[in-house]
């Protein structure tokens, strides 16, 4: 699945960079985080929690960082697994001004896999783009 869109964050381009590499800031403002743990270099383990219509659990997975070119852009890669099935995705995310603020444009791939599948495409693609919304409005604040 594609993902791709385009959020504006009220801060210039190095604030917003900096803010998207904050391990504590995104694991408050990461929709169903429970913890973000460094375990390297720009590596962090993630525990969440996922409801996805009538399927719902716990994934553990790592978020890695990668490609960084600050303040223009950096590649973000995700993987995670629980008893519903699997998510692994990876995506650009580019910053550019916009007068005082920033325009963050992402564009990415997502698998998912396993009962957490089942639900179809257009139902996780609306939900991985409610989730992706929330998440820049929350650090927005």
């Amino acid at each position: 699945m594609k993902i791709s869109g385009t959020h504006r964050l009220p801060f210039p381009p190095e604030e917003s960079y900096a803010k998207l590499q904050d391990p504590e800031l995104l694991a408050q403002t990461i929709p169903g985080c429970e913890s973000l743990e460094k375990i390297g270099e720009d590596e962090y383990k993630m525990k969440m929690k996922m409801a996805l219509a009538a399927v719902s659990g716990a994934f553990e997975g790592k978020i890695r960082i990668a490609d960084k070119n600050p303040p223009e852009s950096f590649r973000l890669i995700v993987e995670g697994a629980g008893k519903i099935g699997f998510v692994r995705g990876e995506g650009l995310l580019k910053f550019s001004a916009a007068g005082d603020a920033t325009e963050v444009t992402y564009d990415g791939d997502v698998q998912v896999g396993g009962t957490i599948a089942a639900v179809g495409q257009r139902l996780i693609d609306a939900t991985s783009k409610t989730m992706i919304r929330k998440f820049f409005e929350k650090i927005a604040g």
